[in-house]
């Protein structure tokens, strides 16, 4: 059984961005990061996953929308993260 992919949209130099893939390296979670720094079709792509989202991270687990860094520590705290990888 393998895990749901996980895809994080991020900026250079953003600190939240660097918390979030901190969190995910702890876990030993392997994802595939996007670096929308210059747009493109990428950021584009973010806005159509995520409708309404402009800030960086925007994390995605399979098709779940996590969202950004705040809420994946929060999902982390409840317990809630390992149950969403596992699935």
């Amino acid at each position: 059984m393998s895990s749901p992919k996980v895809d994080i949209y991020t900026k250079f130099g953003c600190g939240y961005c660097s918390r979030a893939k901190r969190l995910l390296d702890d876990k030993s979670v392997d994802y595939e990061e996007f670096d929308i720094t210059m747009g493109g079709p990428k950021r584009d792509e973010m806005v159509a996953r995520a409708p309404g989202a402009r800030t960086v991270p925007q994390i995605f687990v399979g098709d779940t929308h996590v969202g950004g860094s705040d809420e994946l520590a929060a999902l982390d705290r409840e317990g809630k993260l390992d149950e969403l990888l596992a699935a």
